[in-house]
Order: structure tokens, then C-alpha cells, then sequence
């Protein structure tokens, strides 16, 4: 029950047609849907994989993405965040674009709206990345992610004019973080 409406919610967020510019053509809003990676196994693993409830997370991901008119899937090389989209890039038939981890916020955000404005873009990044890489797209930065916060999704709606604005939903099975 509470996925559906979260589906329903993020496909009313994305499917709103863009707005006509003076000159008539369609302007280019783009919309950026970002997630953190689902539960990884116990470090001190350098690149660790996902747990079972990862996985089953990021099959949750496939359906909180299914009718969002996702054109392209953005995550980081580390194996947890691979593993999060596979499922969804999987069913959308999209190959997701790798970006190193260690590139600035501000560097991953310009890549985004450079490649793939006026699209739909899913984005699988971590914790301690994901606020600083939504400012950067112009929006408000949301607060700090828990580190057991694994169901956080944050739709980015940046507008060829005008401000960019955020709004935070959750998939999958609640995490046991502060709301």
C-alpha cells in the first residue's frame, strides 16, 4: 500500500509535461530522481556488496521507478551502488553510466544536467554524497542521511528558469532512522 502511493506520488512529480518557452519550443526541466544504495554487507570489506535486504530493496527500486520515464540511470563504481540499479536498468533496458565516487558534488551534478537535460535521470549515490550533490543541483540541501537510512529517494526538479525544488520520499521497507 505504501509503495503504490509512493509510485503514484513520484509518477505525478515526473509526468508533468514542460512548459513552452516565448518562442514555443519546450523547455528543458529536467527531473533527478537520486537514491542511496540499498543495504551493503559489514565493512571493513572495501567495496562490499549487498545484503539480502539490499537486494530486495533494489528490486523495490525497479517498481518506485517503473512509470517515471526514466531516460538514464547515473551510479557511482563502487559494487553496493552498481548492485542497486542493476534491477532497475535491467528492466528499463538503460545502461548505466558510471561515475567515480570521488568526483565533487558540484562535478557530478554539472555531468547531470550536461548529458541529460530535459530528461528523467535516476541517480544511486551514498550518505554522505547525496545532500551536497542535490544543492548542487540548485536545491535545497536536505538534511544529513543516517547511516541505517537506506529507503530515502529525493526527486530534484531543476526548470529551464526558476528555482529547482526537492521533494524526499521513501521506498521499499521503512529504515529506522528519524523522519
Amino acid at each position: 500500500m505504501r509503495t503504490s502511493i509512493i509510485i503514484r506520488a513520484l509518477a505525478a512529480l515526473v509526468a508533468v509535461a514542460p512548459l513552452a518557452s516565448a518562442q514555443g519550443t519546450p523547455a528543458a526541466t529536467t527531473t533527478i530522481i537520486v537514491v542511496r544504495h540499498a543495504e551493503k554487507a559489514a565493512e571493513p570489506v572495501a567495496d562490499p556488496p549487498l545484503t539480502p535486504a539490499g537486494i530486495t530493496r533494489a528490486e523495490a527500486l525497479v517498481e518506485f521507478v517503473r512509470d517515471a520515464g526514466v531516460k538514464a540511470i547515473v551510479s557511482t563504481q563502487l559494487q553496493r551502488t552498481r548492485q542497486t540499479v542493476a534491477p532497475a536498468a535491467a528492466k528499463l533496458g538503460l545502461t548505466t553510466e558510471i561515475i567515480d565516487a570521488r568526483i565533487t558534488p558540484r562535478a557530478t551534478a554539472d555531468s547531470i544536467l550536461a548529458r541529460h537535460r530535459g530528461n528523467t535521470v535516476l541517480v544511486v549515490g551514498h550518505s554522505n554524497t547525496i545532500p551536497a550533490i542535490i544543492a548542487a543541483l540548485g536545491a535545497p540541501q536536505p538534511a544529513a542521511i543516517c547511516d541505517a537510512g537506506y529507503d530515502n529517494a529525493f526527486v530534484v526538479t531543476v526548470p529551464a528558469s526558476g528555482a529547482p525544488s526537492v521533494t524526499r520520499l521513501h521506498f521499499g521497507v521503512a529504515t529506522p532512522c528519524p523522519r
